[in-house]
């Protein structure tokens, strides 16, 4: 594990007018570290995932990224988001154009690489992902699981340092999320710095360097993946595993 700070947060707020959702958040993810949110809905875990690359606007509190504060205004967020991949619950592919179309869109757009740079990475990408077949098909033939595999393929065109996923589970069928789950443990085990929210423990308890256990707006408890899932300490943290486990 390196010690290079790749996120470095502090202070985080982040309010919607009144709801106080994130109260004073402070953390440090190092480089190549996989750290998972665990907690129940409305905790925060999704919109401090969020306020991580600026898709929420955080209240007070500042965020590094590789040194940079994307909380301050003349921050340009876009060249920031190049270097930090997102996985939602919901996929959010182009459903008019193919696959390939998807994947090669941001890379040409954003001036990173030619259509043909940009095409021959898509495919090493989705040979990765197990779906090198499925280049030239729009989103609406594939499965969920398969949609989802596209998405992490999509985010990884633009050869990110840091990969955000956001419930990247919860939207598929029980038999397609082993098949997700597969593609970040292969992410994580080459060394990608990952930040996840998600209710699967078994990939946690597996793949996690640390766990985070958020409620109401705090972070409770946290510590190495065993520790935190087999051996919790706070009543919070307890309880919750009590019922998902």
């Amino acid at each position: 594990m390196h010690s290079n700070v790749k996120i470095s947060v502090r202070g985080l707020k982040k309010s919607f007018e009144k709801l106080e959702v994130l109260k004073n958040i402070t953390l440090d993810i190092t480089e190549g570290e996989v750290v998972v949110l665990l907690g129940p809905s409305g905790s925060g875990k999704s919109t401090f995932l969020r306020c991580l690359n600026q898709l929420e606007t955080v209240t007070d509190g500042t965020i590094l990224v590789d040194g940079t504060d994307i909380t301050a205004k003349h921050t340009d967020m876009n060249q920031v988001r190049e270097s930090v991949g997102m996985v939602f619950q919901h996929f959010n592919l182009f459903h008019h154009l193919t696959v390939l179309e998807n994947m090669t869109l941001a890379p040409v757009q954003l001036k990173k690489a030619n259509r043909q740079q940009a095409e021959q990475t898509a495919l090493q990408l989705l040979q990765r992902v197990g779906l090198a077949d499925k280049a030239t098909v729009c989103p609406a033939q594939l499965s969920g699981g398969q949609k989802q595999r596209v998405a992490i393929a999509r985010a990884l065109c633009m050869q990110p340092d840091i990969m955000l996923f956001d419930e990247p589970t919860s939207a598929l069928d029980p038999e397609m999320v082993g098949e997700v789950l597969a593609v970040m443990k292969d992410l994580a085990r080459a060394g990608m710095t990952m930040v996840v929210v998600t209710h699967e423990i078994g990939f946690a308890r597996e793949v996690a360097d640390r766990v985070i256990f958020m409620e109401g707006g705090y972070i409770i408890e946290q510590g190495a993946a065993k520790e935190v899932i087999d051996h919790p300490h706070e009543p919070r943290t307890i309880d919750f595993l009590s019922k998902v486990l």
